[in-house]
């Protein structure tokens, strides 16, 4: 079983306590994710409004979350 599949199945758990803590974990794995995939898009020459689109997002947004790293 995966890292991020065990915190799925955690976060539907029945005490709040463990719950809480993968729900808070998969948001950090998602955030990461997140970042490596917009750095590969803008490696391979994507723009800004292309990766918003695709994030559901403003171009505004994503350019300030990423736009400096």
């Amino acid at each position: 079983m995966t890292e991020a599949t065990d915190l799925a199945e955690r976060a539907g758990d029945g005490d709040p306590r463990v719950g809480l803590r993968a729900v808070a974990a998969l948001r950090r794995l998602v955030e990461q994710l997140e970042a490596v995939q917009v750095r590969s898009a803008r490696n391979r020459g994507w723009s800004w409004q292309e990766i918003a689109i695709e994030l559901g997002v403003s171009r505004q947004a994503v350019h300030k979350k990423y736009g400096r790293q």
